[in-house]
């Protein structure tokens, strides 16, 4: 290792035990777990509705609005490894606290805010085509096409906040302020209950009023990250909404472009795969499209939880990047990946208990109830096979190594679309299970791989875009 290499001795070193990883992750699962609860309790109203076309075009939009917004998450991932660099930096290059100089940081988040803006105003203004578009390439049939178009007509309105919520969700992760992140998140899942039920059952809006109620409650969720941005950063509000013209230069514009454009890639290829398994779902009628879209939520709120450790992995990786610390590197790979699987087992065995009481809160549709729980058993085991994604994605974006998040997605695709169809031709509705298992295994072999590979070389530095 060159000198350039070799991490800094003025800094004490980055805390590497379990206790700090299940700090950082703690607060991170608990504001995780607020997001997917707005769509489940979205979807527990909808389902005891005793409307199997409502609640299957209450799947088609959740998963079309999934689609589009977290094709964009990129504004998260980005911000949150850029964000746990700059602390790292700021580490090696001076003595000066991140608050007592918040203009890098500040930066980040501004970049991040302003590209939120410009792509939820292009999404907005595309509505009406990209509805319709989108839900005929899902293939929904007539009632629950209405039924998902009704429902999308309200949710739109408030796509421009869901991506801004993005950008503070991965700045305060990056630098460990989690706790942000469970104020911000709690506030908006407990403010969207309340106003879901009240123009629900007391303004009688049906399907219109669940999406208002989600809406609202993430245009107030922005105020409160904003509010909380001002508190961590001790800055004026002037100050907060002024740019540094030195953090906006061409260079730095184009490198965050160029990371973001990788991670766009990736996150639009899973989007399209699990947009991909619901067309199955929708071609196999309302019934099986009903059931799955229950059954799917198992793989959101496991997925939430277990991304608590990935932000743990990412914040951690990303700081000893930033210092060039290769074997704390190592040590924080090895560990997070311990409590990662250690925390899925748990899941699994949670939903294994609990999986009869959900599915009889989430619908009260007898078809749809008795076609999820024959099915039940592989939504069970979802944290176990989908843990090794999640965990090795927080590394990679803790590297900002976008060529291989790219890459990894490119592979991916060319294996699991056709091998999909095979499945799904051969067993149906077992078969788009199994697919899912597919899309979760395969992204951890792959990445694995190119793990593997950078650690037998000693290559991590060559993983990351030139600064």
């Amino acid at each position: 290792m060159s000198a350039k290499s070799e991490p800094s001795h003025a800094m004490p070193p980055i805390d590497t035990s379990y206790k700090r990883i299940v700090a950082i992750a703690l607060p991170v699962l608990l504001a995780n777990l607020a997001m997917p609860l707005q769509s489940v309790i979205d979807t527990a109203i909808v389902g005891n509705m005793n409307d199997t076309a409502k609640l299957a075009g209450m799947g088609l939009a959740i998963q079309l609005l999934s689609l589009l917004l977290v094709s964009f998450n990129f504004l998260q991932y980005a911000s949150s490894g850029l964000a746990a660099q700059a602390l790292g930096q700021l580490a090696n290059n001076s003595n000066t606290s991140a608050v007592s100089a918040p203009t890098p940081l500040l930066s980040i988040l501004q970049r991040a805010l302003l590209l939120a803006f410009v792509i939820g105003a292009i999404l907005l203004l595309a509505k009406p085509w990209l509805i319709d578009f989108g839900l005929q390439a899902l293939s929904a049939n007539p009632e629950s096409g209405r039924a998902a178009k009704t429902y999308l007509d309200v949710r739109f309105w408030g796509v421009i906040a869901e991506l801004m919520n993005f950008a503070f969700i991965g700045w305060f992760a990056g630098q460990g302020k989690t706790r942000y992140m469970l104020y911000q998140q709690g506030f908006i899942a407990v403010l969207n209950i309340v106003l879901t039920l009240f123009f629900v059952f007391a303004m009688q809006m049906g399907l219109a009023g669940v999406a208002l109620g989600t809406t609202i409650a993430f245009w107030f969720g922005i105020l409160m990250a904003l509010w909380l941005s001002r508190q961590h950063l001790k800055i004026s509000w002037t100050v907060l909404f002024k740019a540094d013209r030195q953090y906006f230069t061409k260079e730095k514009m184009l490198r965050l472009f160029s990371l973001n454009k990788d991670i766009f890639v990736r996150t639009l290829i899973l989007t399209l795969s699990f947009a991909w398994i619901t067309r199955l779902s929708a071609q196999s009628g309302d019934v099986i499209l009903a059931a799955n879209a229950i059954l799917l939520q198992v793989l959101s709120i496991s997925a939430f939880a277990l991304d608590g450790v990935a932000v743990s992995a990412e914040t951690l990786s990303g700081q000893a990047a930033g210092r060039r610390d290769w074997p704390r590197f190592r040590i924080i790979v090895k560990r997070t990946g311990v409590v990662s699987y250690g925390l899925a087992i748990m899941l699994s065995a949670i939903w294994w208990l609990a999986m009869p009481t959900y599915l009889g809160f989430m619908t009260n549709i007898d078809s749809v109830f008795a076609l999820a729980y024959d099915y039940h058993l592989y939504a069970v085991l979802l944290p176990l096979v989908g843990v090794g994604a999640y965990w090795l994605d927080g590394i990679f974006f803790g590297l900002t190594a976008g060529s291989v998040i790219r890459n990894a997605a490119l592979i991916l695709a060319t294996i699991f679309f056709p091998l999909s169809w095979l499945l799904y031709q051969q067993w149906d509705m077992t078969g788009i299970w199994l697919s899912v298992w597919c899309l979760l295994l395969l992204r951890l072999v792959i990445l694995g791989g190119f793990l593997y590979r950078a650690n037998q070389t000693g290559s991590y530095e060559k993983l990351q875009p030139e600064a």
